[in-house]
């Protein structure tokens, strides 16, 4: 399932920052943009990857689990 985030790029110094807007604490930096864009790609999968395995191993029992697409 393909989904759209908000990357947000900011230049600082000489490197750039970057953040997804919609998801608190998926951040990084780059010496370039396109390297912060490469990182925030990356930062952003094992974010989503992180908080699926801690959610599984928090809820116990049976659960409903369906893909949402808004």
């Amino acid at each position: 399932m393909k989904q759209t985030f908000t990357a947000v790029y900011k230049k600082s110094g000489v490197h750039y920052l970057g953040w997804v807007e919609e998801i608190p604490g998926v951040n990084t930096q780059g010496e370039t943009l396109a390297e912060a864009k490469e990182n925030l790609k990356e930062a952003l999968f094992l974010i989503l990857e992180v908080n699926r395995a801690l959610l599984k191993q928090e809820v116990k029992g049976k659960v409903i689990r369906e893909p949402l697409t808004m």
